[in-house]
């Protein structure tokens, strides 16, 4: 297994994109598997190493990173060092981002007989749920696409009623981060880059509209994004399939960090999910 961490790629918005590879270094071409991280997330939280490793060793090129302004630097993508980042981050950046990383690894020759670019997959935890749909939607390099406890709607969590005006004021608000107690900001920047490209951002429109096969994975005591949303996106697109994992909570049984050298239980259900679905040839 060939590990390559930390690689910098650049972007669109002057921050570099921190990026993982995983994957077999044995001259054959690999469907790419592309994950995103979600919401105060970041590319080496808990097990997402270990979920790396089972999907690559199960025959995929697996690429993983940190959003350009997730919080992390490139000396130190691990949590949230920057958060002036954080606070500029925006929906529309992580699309942008996502599809730098698309187009590196299209261009990239050093990969050439290892990752198949006529096979790339995405898969999104959490927020990114919403993000790989609308970038498989759009994108037509996507052959198939995964929700992990993916959110049904943005817009919701944009704002909330009664704080507008008052974050506008302000410019900034706050979200306290349980694990490392930091006050993470938001700058009103995210609400206006919001309603200014809310059709292109509209999850409904977006998996109403795929064309390509869509697996929604979601476990059914999650209290982040509870399960109801996972049931409004295989509405809206009726040949999804749809996994519920039993028990498992947002993250799957992980935490951070996480020292155990196996996947929980949940999570390694999961990505036994996307694999078969990945490998299925419909």
């Amino acid at each position: 297994m060939t590990i390559l961490k930390n690689i910098l790629i650049s972007g669109k918005h002057n921050r570099p994109i921190v990026t993982d590879l995983f994957f077999k270094n044995n001259g054959t071409m690999k469907p790419i598997v592309i994950f995103c991280h979600g919401y105060k997330g970041f590319k080496d939280w808990g097990a997402w190493d270990l979920m790396a490793k089972l999907i690559a060793e199960a025959g995929f090129f697996f690429i993983k990173f940190n959003f350009s302004h997730n919080g992390g630097t490139a000396e130190q993508p691990i949590d949230f060092p920057d958060l002036e980042a954080f606070g500029n981050n925006n929906y529309t950046k992580e699309l942008d981002d996502l599809e730098s990383v698309i187009n590196w690894i299209c261009l990239n020759e050093s990969y050439k007989t290892e990752a198949n670019t006529n096979n790339i997959n995405l898969i999104g935890h959490s927020r990114a749920g919403g993000i790989v749909i609308i970038k498989a939607e759009e994108n037509h390099k996507i052959k198939k696409v995964v929700s992990l406890a993916g959110v049904s709607e943005f817009g919701k969590r944009t704002s909330t009623s009664g704080e507008l005006e008052q974050w506008k004021k302000d410019g900034v608000k706050y979200v306290l981060n349980g694990r490392t107690k930091q006050q993470m900001p938001h700058f009103y920047q995210f609400y206006e880059d919001f309603k200014a490209n809310e059709e292109r951002l509209t999850i409904e429109r977006a998996v109403s509209s795929l064309k390509i096969p869509y697996l929604i994975i979601h476990g059914d005591a999650d209290t982040s994004v509870v399960i109801d949303e996972a049931y409004d996106l295989k509405k809206w697109n009726p040949n999804s399939l749809f996994k519920v994992i039993k028990g498992a909570n947002h993250v799957f049984g992980a935490s951070h960090p996480w020292n155990a050298n196996t996947l929980p239980r949940d999570l390694k259900d999961a990505s036994t999910e996307i694999i078969t679905f990945l490998k299925n040839k419909s």
